[in-house]
């Protein structure tokens, strides 16, 4: 059976309390993540010492961010605050397409992003360095991915309904019809399943290499506990937001895949959206906002060229801490050689 976006005859599922207690979290959500992508994107417009290969991925990781925010973040607040869905079928469907659309995108990016990371610090004498087209390659794969497997429901394979307490739409996880539930379970392990693997084998590489440079660099009377604990302490931060933020939706959508009897009570269900959409918010502090430089432009962004917290020890300082991390990984590989 099909819910009806449109009707308002529904008995509500909460208190119009509750419904705008509701709003007003998925407002903060919104215009947070609204603002601090778009500064993102804006400071590495202005300083062009920001425009390397990396930066690529995350700027591309804030469009997405900002996209879902927008069409997404947005539509839920307002539908929220008026207690039910009012944009009606087309809307529904609009909605669920652009928030699957920029939120696999954004899943996509940050696999790119964990990919170049453990190539440049857990393979610097590769054959293979990560390089501007590399980037730009994952990016563009990010989107047409992503594009691939949202466009379907449109023409027939695979529908998007709404989801927990009614007020945002995603993809059918209920439905038992043979074309919905082969989607759905390609949509899953590809669109979900399939970055999230990526992520987590990038990362315990690089927590691998971690070790590895820690015990060498030891090893040879050399003290390097300050930049070990910053990289550790950035990809543990890294790791538990995109669980938090997104493992929750995955776990539920794959629960009710296994087991579409089982109850789960809209108001437990409206919690995992919460949660992904939420990452509009904390990726542009997480992945960008804890690089030093890239918070130094934007201080002088936002101060119009003054830097109150500038030193000369902060100006020598030229690279991020993951970069530093390669530079140290690749000279322990020539003193390993060397040995």
């Amino acid at each position: 059976m099909e819910p009806s976006p449109s009707s308002t005859e529904d008995p509500p599922l909460l208190s119009q309390s509750t419904y705008t207690a509701l709003a007003a979290i998925m407002g903060v959500f919104s215009v947070v993540g609204i603002l601090l992508n778009l500064l993102v994107v804006v400071v590495t417009v202005r300083h062009r010492q920001h425009r390397q290969p990396l930066n690529y991925a995350l700027v591309n990781l804030a469009m997405c961010d900002l996209g879902c925010a927008v069409f997404g973040g947005v539509p839920t607040t307002v539908a929220n605050a008026m207690g039910y869905f009012s944009m009606g079928r087309l809307g529904c469907v609009l909605e669920g397409f652009a928030v699957g659309f920029f939120g696999i995108a954004s899943l996509c990016t940050v696999a790119v992003i964990a990919v170049e990371r453990y190539i440049v610090v857990c393979r610097p004498m590769g054959a293979v360095k990560f390089q501007t087209r590399h980037a730009v390659g994952g990016v563009v794969l990010s989107w047409l991915w992503s594009f691939l497997w949202n466009t379907p429901p449109l023409f027939g394979w695979g529908s998007i309904q709404l989801e927990g307490i009614k007020t945002s739409c995603a993809p059918d996880w209920y439905s038992r019809d043979a074309g919905n539930m082969s989607y759905i379970v390609l949509y899953f392990l590809l669109c979900f399943a399939l970055p999230f693997f990526v992520i987590l084998l990038s990362y315990c590489q690089l927590l691998r290499t971690l070790r590895q440079v820690s015990r060498l660099q030891v090893s040879k009377g050399s003290s390097t506990n300050r930049v070990e604990l910053q990289v550790a302490r950035m990809v543990a931060i890294m790791v538990l937001a995109f669980l938090v933020t997104w493992l929750p939706y995955a776990a539920l959508a794959l629960t009710v895949i296994l087991d579409p009897s089982l109850y789960i009570s809209p108001h437990i269900a409206t919690v995992p959206v919460f949660l992904a959409k939420s990452s509009t918010m904390f990726n542009p502090i997480i992945y960008i906002f804890m690089n030093r430089q890239f918070r130094d432009s934007t201080v002088l962004t936002l101060l119009c060229g003054w830097n109150p917290w500038a030193s000369a020890q902060d100006s020598s300082a030229g690279e991020t801490t993951v970069y530093t991390l390669s530079k140290m990984h690749k000279q322990s590989n020539k003193d390993l050689e060397g040995e």
